[in-house]
């Protein structure tokens, strides 16, 4: 035993069997103890390494601090997006404990031929009120589904707090149907948002395998999971009105509604229809960062 590492990975009777087989008799209880002298000890695997480790990634970090700055500093709106965990709506298992004189009855299996449907939370968060706001969707988790969600906000509750602003920062993840290689997502922040509302719509990326750090992640799904805990989702409504009633002592509060649209799958975007976006992608890591502007502007 006296090179490091050569026993990484065996069980204590596997050591004593293979010692056994070189001459060596220690029994389990044994081995323990000379690993332990040696330093070894019983290890879990533990999450540290990243799925990517460019030089980027760092730079990044700070240009999105950055671009969070400049806006704050200017009063115009910053949002966080994503899309939660799709969701089984029906008499299914929710994992979680909650206080009541009995036990609510749910199904001994989660078949997905016994749901109602697939609830589908495209959330957004207001970063600087500290506000949510999610459309639950049926169908499919589209770029058109993630940018009529931002749309809906928009109209509403942006609209209320931010009147009609010329530019909106959106800080999203690097994947999925706001990816920053997703074609049908810039033509979409295109038609919806920029033209639509005369906006200059700027999206920054986190870098792949740091969606952690997309702050609706920690600060609005997080809670949403903890307040629905050990709750059936039953149908629809229950689905928007725990949602919408999710709150915490640091002031956030949530709008929730349900959207029954189709959203269908597989659209291709052409390369005349990305020639034709009024995009300007930023010096800085221009994949990650870049801007859509009204093209009635376009020079």
């Amino acid at each position: 035993m006296a090179r490091r590492g050569l026993w990484t990975g065996l069980r204590l009777e596997q050591i004593s069997t293979q010692l056994e087989r070189l001459g060596v008799s220690a029994c389990p209880n044994t081995v323990r103890r000379l690993l332990r002298q040696m330093d070894y000890a019983l290890h879990s695997n533990r999450k540290s390494l990243s799925g990517s480790q460019s030089p980027e990634r760092d730079l990044q970090f700070r240009y999105l601090q950055d671009q969070r700055q400049a806006y704050t500093s200017q009063g115009l709106p910053i949002i966080s997006v994503d899309t939660k965990k799709k969701e089984m709506v029906g008499p299914f298992k929710n994992a979680g404990q909650v206080w009541s004189r009995e036990a609510t009855p749910v199904n001994d299996h989660d078949f997905r031929s016994q749901a109602k449907g697939m609830a589908i939370p495209r959330g957004l968060y207001d970063v600087t009120a500290n506000r949510g706001s999610v459309l639950i969707g049926t169908s499919h988790d589209t770029s058109n589904f993630a940018v009529d969600a931002i749309a809906d906000w928009l109209r509403g509750e942006g609209r209320r707090r931010y009147g009609q602003p010329a530019k909106l920062l959106i800080l999203a993840d690097n994947g999925g149907s706001n990816g920053a290689r997703c074609r049908l997502w810039k033509c979409a922040l295109q038609e919806k948002l920029a033209d639509r509302f005369g906006l200059a719509v700027t999206v920054c990326h986190y870098p792949t395998g740091a969606s952690k750090w997309n702050p609706i992640d920690h600060r609005l799904f997080s809670e949403i999971s903890k307040h629905w805990a050990g709750q059936p989702l039953i149908d629809y409504p229950t689905v928007v009105r725990l949602i919408a009633d999710t709150k915490t002592n640091t002031g956030l509060r949530i709008s929730c509604r349900l959207n029954t649209k189709f959203y269908p799958t597989e659209i291709k975007v052409s390369d005349q229809q990305m020639a034709e976006l009024n995009i300007l992608r930023h010096p800085t890591l221009p994949n990650w960062n870049y801007t859509l502007f009204p093209r009635q502007n376009r020079n």
